[in-house]
C-alpha cells in the first residue's frame, strides 16, 4: 500500500478513485507522564513520553487508514493529511485522511 501526501504518484496512473478514507487514534497519556512533561516544559527540553505517544497514535491512525482503503479495494492512498488534537485534559488524537485509489 502506497500512502502519500501528494495528490498523484510519479510513475503511476490513477485508474480509479474509491473515496475518502479516515483513520483515527485517541490515546490517553497517564498522570506520571503528564507530570514529567510539565516539568520538562518548565525547565525546557523535549518530552520523550509525549513524542512516543504521538508516534504510536500516528502509526495507529495510518494503519487504520490503510485498512479502510484495502477494504474498498484500493492499493494506494493519496492526498493524506495528518491532524493532531488534544481532547480533554490528557487525551491525544491523531486523524489521518486521504483518498483511496487504485493505481496501475
Amino acid at each position: 500500500m502506497i500512502v502519500t501526501t501528494t495528490g498523484s504518484l510519479e510513475g503511476y496512473q490513477i485508474a480509479e478513485y474509491k473515496g475518502i478514507v479516515v483513520g483515527e487514534a485517541i490515546m490517553g497519556a497517564n498522570v506520571v507522564r503528564d507530570v514529567f512533561a510539565q516539568i520538562t516544559d518548565i525547565v525546557g527540553g523535549r518530552s520523550g513520553a509525549y513524542e512516543s505517544k504521538l508516534q504510536d497514535a500516528r502509526e495507529t491512525a495510518l494503519s487504520e487508514l490503510e485498512d479502510r482503503a484495502r477494504a474498498l479495494g484500493a492499493n494506494a492512498v493519496v492526498g493524506v493529511d495528518l491532524d493532531y488534537e488534544v481532547v480533554g485534559q490528557s487525551m491525544l488524537m491523531v486523524s489521518a485522511s486521504g483518498t483511496a485509489v487504485v493505481i496501475g
